[in-house]
């Protein structure tokens, strides 16, 4: 930064040049022309933050009772797959899928292949069974009546009747659970398929908003612009502010110096003037009032040497006295000094000193009118934009990829809505299936509880043959109607548990698991692995491979696609945000300030001349000593009051009548003498007093004043440009660190804004997390959920129908054997005659 140079040492040196043992004084701007203290640093600019994205909503499956049942499903499901992520074998299907071998898949899933193996079996055992069952009860060779009771047969029919009854209260919480797990996720299938179109465009939000948001940072640059463009309208104000701040206390200094010094200049030829007056004054009384003293002396001394002058002599050695005291007409003249001065003070100090003060106090406006043309060009190069600037949305990486992703997004949301229809088409359909399945169980588990309820409703009313036949048997037809419903349902039920279970079973743990765990992740970093086509960093048109993973985690914490994507090695946001040349223009502008101070003329042409008029007037020349040597003479040596009284007593004490009236009459007339000449001397000689001491006492000041006043004014004359161009470079470069401070700021924050807010891709994190509730929590789990359940109830069908006819035959009417008197048989079977069977 420009100082102003040291100009004390140099102005000493012309004080002691001129002889006058003593610096003039006067020294440039002290250290506040050197800093900023004036103008002070830039204020804080309130940038607007670029629209952000809208940031997805984390969604999250509340906690339910449901919950220990998904837990539940998915460690069976953990058990079922024992295999970890086929990393190989999705590598091969997604670059070469014909190359896939079926062995590979069937050694994957070889738990899914055993449960098909144990559903197969299910479907083909089952409907046989029910088949071998159904042509048994046809031929009658099922069931039968029971002989009279005994112990035996009552615990074996109560623990079947337990057994039954535990069967059909398991079916009951399978066929419930199956029901809420059924119309659960139908629910959450139309909320997933609600949420992927909000997934789609929040996705497509963040790749299309980027180049909107980078021009809006870029547009927020109109706001340094306008505050330096406010500022510059008063910087010519500001400048002739400072300057006159800078010089006010040497200009008024000075100038309290040259209005003093006309003070004492017109004080000093008024005391001349009257010195003058008064001295030819006092020598004209001086001529008049010798010869009337010289004659009144030889009157008293002719009178006083009489011999009848009686007491005379004191009087008369008095009178001998009575002569003038001073001479002024030794005096020497101060004629030269006045003919040298004649005319001074021809300007009038007072109303000059008021002028240059004027002069001096309209600086600021002096300034602003002569930067104003300055000012005006400054204005036009503050309102252009950077080139950097106007490129730095159009030149930001994947600018092409991100429009391409838009319009993909764009179409990919358009084209996935009659997708999302049909698959909540097809999901009703499930729906309905899996509720008829499962009223199927229901109905199976009111045919078990009516049996039971019925059957128990017989056994205790056997006293009365005739009732308890009718209910035994209504028992026995509903459990038998239980059992055919069993069998009827039981391939439809085993199929429909098959097909949800192997979908919703793979989506678990080969999705759902390998998301959960970031093994997808890691599949997807994997080099290889994803066909080029897949390949992200391609894609996005980025110069280094981006790691999935690590993309993801920085998303998840917030961090913008500068960082993520690693940018800084595609993309020289410093070039873009490289201002210099913009700033030089600004500095090689503000080169063009001046301020021009020749109106500043500190001393008039006619003020020049007094001072110098009154340098070499001598009047410090002139001889006062020889006025004080007279000015402290008496004007007459005798004191003619005491001589006057000294007469008038000897006029009455004369014995001679005449001669005390001529003493009488001297004493009268040297009263008159004394009244009318030389108390008028005397007073000229006290005001010739005063005035003499009043100019020798001033007189030499009054030269070193003048000297040191014409040395100051020529002096600061010469240096005031160059002290006003050094504070003017000052403030310049202060001004513009000022306003550079302004776009410092702009630029600090552009970066900020790019590389750590703009285009966060939190949507991005939030998109994978979202789509993994949905498919998972929201979607998977109560899929599987279904499925489990209803396969719960399936496999229980089988304990249901072994228990329900082993059951069964005991609510038939009881055959009683007459010839039978130690013990009592029951009949089990009647084919094709009753026979006696133990049991």
């Amino acid at each position: 930064m420009a100082r102003a140079p040291g100009l004390l040492a140099p102005l000493l040196g012309l004080g002691l040049g001129l002889g006058l043992g003593l610096g003039l004084g006067l020294g440039p701007p002290g250290p506040g022309a050197a800093d900023c203290g004036s103008l002070g640093g830039a204020e804080r600019l309130a940038f607007a933050p670029a629209p952000g994205v809208h940031r997805l909503a984390p969604r999250a499956r509340p906690p339910g009772p449901l919950n220990p049942l998904y837990g539940t499903v998915r460690r069976f499901l953990s058990a079922v797959q024992l295999n970890p992520f086929p990393a190989e074998l999705v590598k091969t299907l997604l670059n070469e899928p014909s190359s896939v071998k079926v062995d590979e898949v069937v050694r994957y899933e070889a738990g899914y292949v055993v449960c098909a193996v144990i559903a197969g079996l299910y479907l083909l055992v089952v409907p046989i069974a029910g088949l071998c069952f159904c042509c048994c009860r046809c031929h009658r060779r099922c069931g039968g009546r029971v002989k009279t009771e005994h112990k035996a047969v009552a615990c074996e029919r109560g623990t079947l009747m337990a057994f039954l009854l535990l069967t059909t209260l398991l079916l009951l919480i399978g066929v419930v659970c199956a029901f809420v797990t059924n119309q659960h996720t139908h629910e959450q299938m139309g909320h997933s398929v609600e949420a992927v179109p909000e997934i789609l465009l929040s996705l497509q939000g963040l790749v299309s908003n980027v180049p909107q948001e980078l021009q809006a940072v870029a547009e927020q640059f109109s706001l340094p612009q306008k505050r330096v463009l406010e500022e510059l309208d008063g910087v010519g104000m500001s400048i002739g502010s400072t300057i006159h701040t800078q010089l006010k206390s040497t200009m008024y200094e000075v100038l309290a110096s040259v209005s003093s010094l006309g003070q004492a200049l017109q004080v000093s030829m008024d005391d001349l003037q009257a010195l003058n007056t008064t001295l030819v004054e006092l020598r004209k009384g001086q001529q008049d009032l010798e010869p009337a003293v010289y004659e009144r002396r030889e009157r008293l001394l002719t009178l006083l040497q009489e011999p009848s002058c009686q007491g005379c002599t004191e009087a008369r050695s008095r009178a001998q006295a009575l002569e003038l005291g001073a001479d002024f007409s030794q005096v020497s003249p101060v004629d030269d000094v006045l003919h040298r001065l004649k005319g001074v003070p021809e300007a009038n100090f007072s109303s000059m000193v008021q002028e240059e003060n004027s002069t001096f106090n309209a600086l600021p406006l002096l300034a602003a009118l002569q930067t104003a043309n300055v000012v005006k060009e400054l204005k036009k190069v503050v309102a252009q934009k950077p080139e950097g600037l106007r490129t730095l949305a159009e030149e930001f990486p994947g600018w092409e990829a991100a429009s391409r992703w838009s319009r993909t997004l764009e179409e990919v949301e358009q084209s996935s809505r009659p997708y999302l229809k049909e698959v909540q088409r097809y999901e009703k359909y499930r729906w309905i299936w899996g509720c008829v399945l499962c009223s199927a169980v229901l109905l199976v588990v009111v045919c078990n509880l009516l049996g039971l309820n019925l059957g128990v409703w017989g056994l205790s009313a056997r006293k009365d043959p005739s009732r308890s036949e009718a209910k035994g048997e209504a028992g026995s037809r509903f459990l038998m109607m239980g059992v055919g419903f069993s069998f009827l349902f039981a391939a439809p039920l085993i199929l429909l548990v098959f097909a949800t279970f192997l979908v919703g079973g793979n989506v678990q743990t080969l999705v759902c698991q390998s998301w959960e765990s970031k093994e997808l992740y890691k599949f997807a970093d994997t080099p290889g692995n994803l066909p080029p086509s897949m390949n992200l960093s391609q894609l996005l048109g980025l110069k280094k491979n981006i790691s999935i993973l690590l993309a993801y985690q920085q998303c998840r914490e917030g961090a913008a696609l500068w960082s993520v994507l690693q940018l800084n090695d595609s993309y020289d946001l410093e070039k873009h945000l490289n201002i210099s040349q913009y700033t030089a223009k600004l500095q090689q502008e503000l080169q063009n300030l001046k301020v021009d101070m020749k109106n500043l003329d500190l001393l008039s042409p006619a003020a020049h001349r007094d001072l110098e008029a009154l340098q070499s007037s001598g009047l410090e020349k002139i001889h006062y000593s020889s006025f004080f040597v007279q000015i402290q003479k008496p004007v007459v040596n005798t004191n003619m009051e005491k001589l006057a009284q000294e007469l008038e007593e000897l006029a009455r004490t004369q014995g001679s009548s005449v001669l005390g009236q001529q003493l009488q009459e001297e004493a009268q007339g040297l009263q008159n003498l004394y009244q009318e000449q030389v108390l008028p001397q005397q007073s000229l000689v006290a005001k010739l007093n005063l005035t003499v001491r009043a100019l020798a006492s001033s007189a030499p000041n009054l030269q070193m004043e003048t000297s040191s006043v014409l040395d100051k004014v020529a002096y600061l004359k010469g240096e005031l440009p160059t002290w006003a161009t050094s504070i003017l470079r000052n403030e310049s470069e202060c001004f513009l660190i000022r306003e550079m401070g302004y776009f410092s700021q702009y630029v600090a924050w552009v970066r900020e804004e790019v590389t750590q807010h703009i285009a966060t891709c939190q949507p991005l994190s939030g998109a994978l997390d979202n789509g993994r509730v949905i498919l998972c929590d929201m979607m998977a789990d109560p899929w599987n959920a279904f499925w489990f359940c209803l396969a719960w109830c399936t496999f229980f069908l089988i304990p249901s129908i072994i228990f329900a006819v082993k059951t069964s035959k005991y609510f038939h009417p009881v055959w009683k054997r007459l010839s039978s008197t130690s013990s009592e048989e029951t009949q089990l079977f009647h084919i094709p005659r009753v026979t006696s069977l133990k049991l």
